[in-house]
């Protein structure tokens, strides 16, 4: 059987036990295709970047999945005629993540107010305009030559 990835995105205003319960539906249809859900996790809710169904927010929620394809194609279907699906994204691996995923692990760490405005200053360690750079403009200007006065002509014109 293939391996998958598969996140899916609910609407925002559905609660999260009907997200959950979404999930235990959405597990059914897998195990009843001869597959099995070997890790589920929900991501919460978040902004999406653009509207989706005049949707500005969304629950994200992911399932790793070892299933035969059909199994995954019936799992889409269903999740299309669903209207409370928004957006549906499943990808083939070579192997599947084990413990956290990446967003869980990003949460935990924003949670811990690893970043943010209180530790480092404004902006974390970056600095108050963001870029690495300083208000001091001592940035190296290293490649480029002198500035021409401004009486000069510019040096794409040619003079008498």
């Amino acid at each position: 059987m293939a391996l998958y990835e598969h996140v899916f995105l609910a609407r925002q205003d559905v609660t999260a036990q009907q997200v959950e319960e979404l999930t235990a539906r959405f597990k059914g249809i897998i195990e009843a295709n001869g597959g099995s859900v070997t890790k589920a996790e929900y991501w919460g809710v978040k902004t999406l970047t653009y509207r989706i169904r005049k949707n500005r927010k969304a629950h994200f929620s992911l399932l790793n999945i070892d299933a035969p394809a059909a199994a995954v194609a019936e799992l889409e279907r269903q999740q299309r005629i669903d209207e409370d699906v928004l957006r549906v994204l499943t990808i083939r691996v070579e192997e599947l993540e084990e413990g956290q995923s990446v967003m869980l692990q990003k949460r935990d760490r924003d949670d811990r107010g690893e970043r943010g405005f209180g530790d480092r200053g404004f902006g974390g360690d970056r600095g108050f305009g963001g870029g690495g750079r300083s208000f001091g403009g001592d940035r190296d200007r290293g490649d480029r030559g002198p500035r021409r006065d401004r009486d000069e002509a510019p040096a794409n014109v040619e003079t008498e």
